[in-house]
């Protein structure tokens, strides 16, 4: 088992082997992961820091199969994403993952009720107002649910795709700066709602930038320069800035030396 691990008497949820990323550049490949290992409990919240660049987007979105890794493999729930095919995942998605996406990604000609029922209503699935008016009301927007994104602030918008991610009961939500447009009180709020998901049952991994969104979490894990690095339990905000601080360091230093090496 990874070093990085959270402990799961139970298979895991998340099972991550030697996942490798790279993609083109000018001066040769870049090496967004360099083999990460990975495994996280079933009904665990879990945060994914590090500094820019390091390969936490990429992380996330390889795990929830949105994009191919170079090489190594990805198990969700027991099921290998290498075994299935564009269909497949896709079905996979829509069913059994929620992703909170940093841009929103919602359709500006749908409302915000229209824009969360959008999942169920792809894979053909029956919606319930009631649930729809219930996530809406519990991420703050009991009374935006009628409002195109063009109506809605930035904040709102990212409400609006936290409520989208969770409409279908997945079984893990991925979700990549989910409180990064948000005032204090919206990304308590949001926070709050994550926080009691996972104490229900439902397995949370959230990249993000700030200690006290990383606070909520069980455990904390740093990526830098596409390896984990380093794992948290049981995090305070102020532990989290202390180890963010040395690891953005750490790499502004590496980069100095390999500017001032060419």
């Amino acid at each position: 088992m990874s070093p990085y691990a959270t402990a799961a008497p139970a298979p895991p949820v998340l099972r991550i082997r030697g996942l490798r990323c790279e993609y083109p550049g000018e001066a040769g490949p870049v090496h967004a992961l360099r083999g990460v290992d990975l495994d996280v409990a079933r009904s665990s919240f879990i945060a994914i820091m590090g500094p820019s660049g390091s390969g936490k987007t990429t992380l996330l979105h390889c795990a929830a199969g949105l994009q191919q890794p170079t090489s190594g493999s990805i198990e969700l729930d027991g099921q290998d994403l290498r075994s299935l095919d564009q269909t497949q995942l896709t079905q996979l998605r829509r069913r059994r993952v929620g992703f909170v996406f940093q841009s929103f990604n919602l359709l500006p000609a749908l409302s915000a009720v229209d824009n969360v029922e959008l999942p169920l209503r792809l894979d053909s699935r029956e919606t319930t107002p009631a649930r729809t008016t219930d996530l809406l009301a519990r991420v703050g927007l009991a009374n935006r649910g009628s409002h195109r994104p063009h109506q809605l602030s930035g904040g709102q918008k990212q409400r609006v795709a936290v409520a989208r991610a969770l409409i279908t009961d997945p079984d893990i939500v991925f979700a990549d700066e989910p409180t990064g447009a948000l005032d204090i009180r919206s990304a308590r709020d949001v926070l709050r709602l994550m926080r009691e998901l996972a104490d229900r049952g439902q397995t949370i991994i959230m990249v993000t930038h700030d200690p006290v969104a990383a606070s909520y979490s069980d455990a904390v894990l740093f990526l830098a320069d596409g390896r984990m690095v380093d794992h948290l339990p049981r995090p305070t905000a102020q532990q989290v800035a202390g180890r963010m601080a040395v690891l953005v360091e750490s790499a502004e230093q590496a980069a100095n030396d390999a500017a001032a090496s060419r």
